[in-house]
């Protein structure tokens, strides 16, 4: 397994890298004017390459496959099917991403979920396939990216330890 499987079985439900990685821009540029798309590509595939999330994106993009074909147990097809509102799981699912670099991710991920920000606005649409969990997966992808971005940025300002006034590069920071 690789984040190269959860590429491919993203590519096969709609979703590229690189719309995930605009999603990502979209949430760091603010933040970060010398963010690139390729920081932002670079970043999904970090997030993609952990283990837990691959078999996250697995599971959701599973059961959302299942539900599609009518293979999911009643009362939980229909439950799919309608794209219950109090469901839930699905977000509990997309935590499990977005956790992998800490709170910060979470009110990314929460903004997400209410705005449905590019191809995650097509894909809560459903079409003719179901989303129920990939909608959410892929902004608790975004999400956890967005937030390893966040974490990463030389430019933040760093509190403490230089006797100074409390600027430091993070680069300089141990």
């Amino acid at each position: 397994m690789s984040n190269r499987l959860a590429l491919q079985m993203l590519a096969e439900r709609g979703v590229t890298l690189e719309q995930v990685a605009e999603i990502v821009y979209k949430l760091q540029i603010p933040y970060n004017d010398k963010l690139t798309m390729e920081q932002c590509a670079e970043s999904v595939l970090a997030v993609l390459g952990k283990r837990e999330v691959q078999f996250t994106l697995y599971t959701g993009i599973a059961l959302d496959v299942l539900a599609e074909r009518g293979q999911l147990p009643q009362p939980l097809q229909e439950i799919m099917e309608n794209d219950e509102s109090l469901y839930g799981v699905d977000e509990t699912l997309a935590l499990g991403i977005v956790h992998v670099y800490g709170m910060i991710g979470l009110t990314s991920f929460g903004y997400l979920d209410k705005e449905k920000t590019g191809v995650i606005r097509t894909l809560n649409n459903h079409s003719s396939q179901i989303h129920v969990f990939l909608d959410d997966l892929v902004a608790g992808l975004a999400a956890a990216a967005s937030a390893r971005i966040a974490h990463q940025n030389k430019n933040a300002k760093v509190y403490g330890d230089d006797g100074e006034n409390g600027e430091k590069n993070a680069e300089e920071s141990p």
